[in-house]
């Protein structure tokens, strides 16, 4: 009969436990301080972490239940209350949850119990302590189909005697996290979830010391405050360090025999043995780049060589971590993304991310022609033209997406973030773009408006309308068509072109209309808001034959009604 009752007892905690589960809000919660002891033992590829959190409740009701998650390769050991009252553990469930956040497919999840209620805004500090090993693992993508070779070279975070380099979440969740389940088979879901754990974490703080049984240096994508170098019980204490934003920056640290070498004093190249000529390569061409040079942000860039040569390259803060090639030349978009990214900071996305992709656009310019900028625009319109089909709200509701600045630093919030500095560019000119940047200052950033205000301080145009269609809101993308061009002979043989651009689109825009005629073209630009219409005024040299309205530098929903075929003028 005990024996009968004390089955029945585990049945009821098991089911009571599987139905709080079902019922967690894992998102009421976000860790707004980390303060943590990271280990690191390459020869058994483990990773230890001892430290405190700090958690804040941003629900609207009191929270008594929160729930932490680390990568499922790593276990939790212990869980208690911190500051004054530290050292009282709390009781706390862990259990497997799967989860495309983390390399692996699935989190170590903690459902902790806190002993009172904590009220909306209100935080408590938590002690912390987990470990385990931290291995190549693609799980994740494997079983979506991705090849294993393509997989492993893009999941490529581990702990190893030759390598260690690991990415935070979104790759690996080697520090703590609170996210619900993310699915990569389900289209942006992965993106989604990261990008509301994103902005929940905007405004977090992250304090780090590092040891290592290794005698490598540590490097890590975030400010160094100090190395203490010691050697304890076979343990190296090896720096600390501290990052603002972790969730827009993505902790990240790496531990390797690396050469370093200085570019100018401004930037460093840390390369792997047999790579030194790579690395030399690297140096010259970082050393020639100078991209947004009115910006503000620091310019120091540390590039760290991925063994792997078919590893996909990654940055964070100040930390660009690629292959190596033969010639540097063939990175040097990204490198120019990486240096303009330092530079162009900011605790908003749609500028530091658009910013840095105009610094590559800039370049291109630079090094080629307008054309060839264009063309690397437009190859990237797929993925804003794929993205506009996810967000497309169902018939007869006007409800999207969020609007861009509120977007994380996926890559639809990327593709726009481009094409919307790219188009302001296009109307207030580099003069003005080269004020905004000198002007603009990182840390007075505190609200949604004060980059709009900037460039209206620094230009005579209204631009409200561009803002709240491109930035404040999502309405999609413009549609420009002509509806109609008349020319007529001028008195001094020239033609005179009344060209009228219909825009069928939900976003306004300042685009390109070209008239063509036998030897050449004439192009002006014109400002045409969304579900209207705009006329101008074009001289030509000879009689017009066609016009063409976007040259390719404004995003439009549809390209194939752009060509209009010019009847000839009445004599």
């Amino acid at each position: 009969m005990q024996r009968h009752t004390k089955t029945l007892w585990f049945f009821c905690v098991l089911c009571g436990s599987v139905a709080q589960a079902f019922s967690l809000d894992r998102e009421a919660f976000t860790i707004t301080n980390y303060d943590l002891n990271v280990q690191i033992e390459p020869e058994q590829h483990r990773l230890g972490v001892r430290g405190k959190i700090t958690l804040r409740n941003d629900s609207a009701t009191p929270q008594k239940i929160a729930v932490l998650q680390i990568s499922s390769s790593l276990d939790w050991r212990s869980i208690s209350l911190g500051g004054k009252i530290g050292g009282n553990p709390v009781q706390f469930v862990s259990q497997p949850y799967t989860s495309d956040i983390d390399h692996t497919g699935a989190l170590s999840e903690a459902i902790v119990t806190l002993p009172l209620p904590v009220a909306p805004k209100g935080t408590i500090d938590l002690d912390i302590g987990y470990e385990g090993v931290i291995v190549l693992d693609a799980t994740r993508l494997t079983r979506v189909g991705t090849p294993k070779e393509v997989a492993e070279s893009t999941d490529w975070d581990q702990i190893d005697t030759k390598f260690t380099a690991v990415r935070g979440a979104g790759y690996v969740a080697w520090y703590p996290i609170a996210t619900e389940s993310a699915n990569l088979s389900e289209g942006n879901d992965l993106f989604e979830v990261l990008s509301r754990w994103k902005v929940r974490e905007a405004s977090s703080e992250m304090s780090l010391v590092f040891e290592s049984t290794k005698k490598s240096a540590i490097l890590f994508s975030g400010t160094p405050n100090g190395f203490v170098i010691t050697r304890e019980e076979g343990i190296e204490k090896v720096g600390a360090f501290s990052m603002i934003r972790p969730g827009m920056n993505v902790p990240t640290f790496a531990v390797a025999d690396y050469k370093a070498s200085d570019v100018k004093g401004v930037s460093t190249i840390d390369s792997l043995t047999g790579s030194e000529a790579s690395g030399a390569s690297y140096a010259e061409l970082l050393g020639s780049l100078d991209p947004l040079p009115d910006a503000r942000g620091p310019r120091r860039l540390q590039v760290v060589e991925l063994p792997d040569k078919a590893a996909t390259p990654f940055f964070s803060q100040d930390v660009l971590l690629t292959p190596l090639k033969a010639n540097a030349e063939e990175d040097r978009l990204m490198l120019v993304y990486a240096l303009a990214r330092q530079r162009a900071r900011s605790p908003r996305p749609w500028i530091e991310e658009g910013l840095a992709h105009l610094a590559q656009i800039l370049d291109i310019e630079h090094q080629h022609s307008r054309r060839a900028a264009v063309d690397y625009l437009d190859s990237h319109r797929s993925l804003l033209l794929e993205s506009e089909k996810v967000l497309s709200p169902p018939e007869g509701s006007e409800s999207r997406s969020a609007a861009l600045i509120q977007m994380s630093d996926d890559l639809n919030a990327q593709s726009k973030a481009m094409w919307v500095w790219s188009m302001l560019r296009d109307m207030i000119g580099d003069v003005g773009i080269n004020i905004v940047l000198f002007q603009y200052k990182e840390l007075d950033d505190n609200d949604p408006s004060y980059m709009p205000k900037l460039i209206a301080a620094h230009t005579p145009r209204d631009l409200q309308w561009f803002f709240d269609d491109w930035v404040y809101h999502d309405r999609g993308l413009p549609d420009f068509k002509v509806e109609s061009a008349f020319p007529r002979k001028a008195m001094t043989n020239a033609y005179i072109v009344t060209v009228t651009v219909d825009n069928l689109g939900g976003a306004g825009a300042e685009v390109p209309v070209i008239v063509r005629f036998a030897g050449g073209e004439v192009s002006k630009r014109l400002e045409v808001h969304a579900k209207d219409k705009a006329t101008i005024r074009i001289e030509t040299p000879a009689a017009p034959q066609e016009i063409v309205v976007n040259d390719g530098s404004v995003p439009e929903s549809d390209m194939s009604n752009n060509v209009f075929k010019v009847e000839p003028a009445e004599r």
